[in-house]
Parts: C-alpha cells; sequence; structure tokens
C-alpha cells in the first residue's frame, strides 16, 4: 500500500507541475520563433507593423551609420590627429587635471560609469554623462538639446564651472605657448596661433571620426542569420511590437532625437531638473529629456539623465509598469510647470521572459568598445 500510495502521490506531483515544466522548456511558447527567425531575416520593409503611436515621428530600425569623418582620409587627418590630443589633454581645464576623456573615456564606449559626472575641484555635476560614440549623429546635443552642434558642446564644456571650468579667452594663448603643440597647429591650420573656435573644431573633428563596431543585430540584417539568438530574435520583436520601445528608439541609431518626459524630473524636489524647458521655456517642455541611442546601452549604465538607474533590468521592469505617472498635489492643480509624463508610456504586462528577451535584445546591439591607442599629449612627460 506504501509503494502505491507513494506512486500515486508521484503521479500527482507530476500531474501539477507540468504547466510550470512545460513553461520553463517552452512547449507552451504563444511565439512561433522558427517563423519570427523567418520574417525578420526579409528585408526591413517586410517586418511585422510595428506598434506605433499616432504623431510619433518613426523611422525603422537599421544597420549603424558609419562615422561622417574616416579616420585615415588624408583630408582630416591633421586635424583628427591635432583633436585627438586635445581631447585627451588635462591642460585644457582650469586646474590642468581634466581632460574629455575624463569623462569620456574610450574604455567605457566613452562615458565615464558614473551616476553623474566629477569636473572641477570633484564636483559633482547636474546629469549623467551621454556617451560620444554616435554624437555626430544627433540633431541636438546635451540631455536638454541646449548645444546645436558638437563645435557649441565642446564650447560648453570647457567652460561648464562644473566641468573644465575653462577660461576661453585665455585658453588658445595657454596651449600656443606649448611648443611642442606648434608642429599640430600648423598642420591642422597653418598657424601656431589657433583661435579657440579652430580648437574646439578639432576636437569636434576627431569625435566625428569616433568608430564603433558592428553589433550582432547589425550582422543580422545584413544577412548572418546566426548572429541572433532566438531569444533574441524574440527580444528585437517585442522591441517593435507588445513592448513599446520603437515609439522613442527608432532609426539605426535607436533614438527619435527627440524629448519626452518618462517620469523622472523630481519636480518640486531638492535634485529637480525640468530638462528642455531650462532652454525652450516652453511650459509643455517641463521635464522632457532627448531620447539617448540604445546602442551599447548594456555597457553604458548607469541609466536615465540623473543616473539614478543601476540596474538594467530593474530599468525594464519599471518601464514595463509605465513608469512613474505623479499626480499632481492640491497647490500644483493649476500650475503650468507641472511636468506630465508622456502619453506614449503606459502599462506593458510582459512576462518574465518577454522581459529577459528584450535584455537579450539590448544586447545584441551593444559591442565591445573600439580599441583606441591614447595618444602622446605635447609637452607631457
Amino acid at each position: 500500500m506504501a509503494c502505491k500510495r507513494k506512486t500515486y502521490l508521484i503521479k500527482v506531483a507530476a500531474i501539477l507541475m507540468a504547466p510550470l515544466l512545460l513553461g520553463f522548456m517552452g512547449t507552451d511558447d504563444p511565439y512561433d520563433i522558427a517563423a519570427l527567425r523567418r520574417i525578420y531575416q526579409k528585408s526591413a520593409d517586410q517586418w511585422p507593423k510595428a506598434d506605433i503611436d499616432s504623431g510619433i515621428r518613426y523611422k525603422e530600425l537599421g544597420v549603424l551609420p558609419a562615422a561622417p569623418i574616416q579616420a585615415n582620409d588624408p583630408k582630416y587627418k591633421a586635424l583628427i590627429d591635432l583633436g585627438k590630443r586635445l581631447f585627451f589633454d588635462p591642460r585644457l581645464s582650469a586646474s590642468n587635471q581634466i581632460s574629455c576623456s575624463s569623462c569620456h573615456d574610450p574604455d567605457m564606449h566613452w562615458t565615464d560609469g558614473r551616476i553623474r559626472a566629477i569636473g572641477h575641484n570633484h564636483r559633482s555635476g547636474n546629469r549623467n554623462t551621454p556617451g560620444i560614440s554616435f554624437a555626430w549623429a544627433n540633431e541636438l546635443l546635451f540631455w536638454d538639446g541646449r548645444a546645436l552642434s558638437l563645435e557649441e558642446q565642446t564650447m560648453g564644456s570647457l567652460s561648464n564651472p562644473k566641468e573644465m571650468n575653462a577660461d576661453l579667452k585665455s585658453l588658445p594663448a595657454k596651449l600656443q605657448a606649448i611648443q611642442a603643440y606648434q608642429p599640430y597647429f600648423r598642420a591642422a591650420f597653418q598657424t601656431d596661433r589657433p583661435d579657440i573656435a579652430q580648437l574646439v573644431h578639432a576636437i569636434a573633428t576627431f569625435e566625428r571620426s569616433i568608430k564603433t563596431p558592428r553589433s550582432a543585430f547589425d550582422k543580422f540584417i545584413q544577412g548572418d542569420s546566426a548572429a541572433l539568438s532566438n531569444e533574441q530574435v524574440l527580444g528585437l520583436h517585442l522591441f517593435r511590437t507588445k513592448a513599446r520601445c520603437i515609439n522613442c528608439h527608432n532609426g539605426p541609431l535607436f533614438s527619435d532625437q527627440n524629448f519626452h518626459n518618462i517620469g523622472f524630473s523630481l519636480y518640486g524636489e531638492a535634485k529637480e531638473d525640468l530638462g528642455r524647458y531650462q532652454v525652450s521655456h516652453n511650459p509643455e517642455d517641463a521635464g522632457k529629456f532627448k531620447t539617448p541611442s540604445l546602442r551599447n546601452v548594456v555597457r553604458t549604465g548607469p541609466w536615465l539623465h540623473n543616473g539614478m538607474f543601476q540596474d538594467l533590468r530593474g530599468l525594464v521592469n519599471t518601464y514595463d509598469r509605465g513608469m512613474p505617472h505623479p499626480k499632481r498635489k492640491d497647490h500644483q492643480l493649476a500650475d503650468p510647470l507641472f511636468p506630465e509624463t508622456s502619453v506614449h508610456l503606459k502599462p506593458l504586462h510582459l512576462s518574465i521572459r518577454e522581459r529577459e528577451a528584450l535584455l537579450a535584445f539590448l544586447e545584441s546591439i551593444s559591442t565591445l568598445p573600439y580599441p583606441v591607442n591614447r595618444p602622446e599629449i605635447p609637452g607631457l612627460k
């Protein structure tokens, strides 16, 4: 009797555990991965229709574009060579201790890995450091879009008291006094005395030549059918459909180049940041920040404009819940600056498996850093 009872209990347990085991093994999978793989191996115009809200400026995902300036182009060689040395030179800062590369480290995909940047006199910046791998593709720069070009962005970072704190009026003379720089100035500008506009143009030209390796996703859509795993193919499909990521993260750079409020402006708190509004002064822009590229996202945390997420899975989980939608308090009912979270953000009800597939896809658009040799800095031993 004991033996029969034991056998019976084992059978009951097997029946009760079957749904869990089947779900774990994927045999009750609602997605036909083989069919999805066949579809996504076709040209993008034959992919399933993306889940796009009305009013969204949308471009289909695509292959990583080449840098606009090739580092080996003889037309730009001298300018890039000078710009690269300036980019890594700490003497561009007031303290002679901070270079552009202090916050934009090539070994970290041109970011710094910090929650917020650390600059002059070890002061903490207000925002997380954006990467510059694709800065040349941005229509507007900085999280709030206040710079219209890489040259303007460079000027802003050099002179910002919390960053390099340089005196732009005296900086050219400071560098002109370094004899070892003279050959590089002459090669780039045919003068020993470049002005500040020329110096920042050299840095910006170097940034326009920065290369990034092709990702697994790029290889896949260029015909390498084995470049993506089944989980990553599912993640690609979810990214474009149920997960709705593509509403903001679209195009070859996975960014719509627009500004959105995702609910983290911390309005009314000590670390309040109204983002785009501080530039446009349009109340509708309160709390909006530029959509960052998701390329290399797995390796460029912490995430968001204030670096508040140090775990990408936690960010995806928060995104799945629809992001925060703060409610107005009584004294804010008529406040024109109260930041309203984007209507495009809503609960998604993704399963654990779907969230893991999404994370796997984000891995497929991330690569190891492209190796960059740090240059010899003129006049520094």
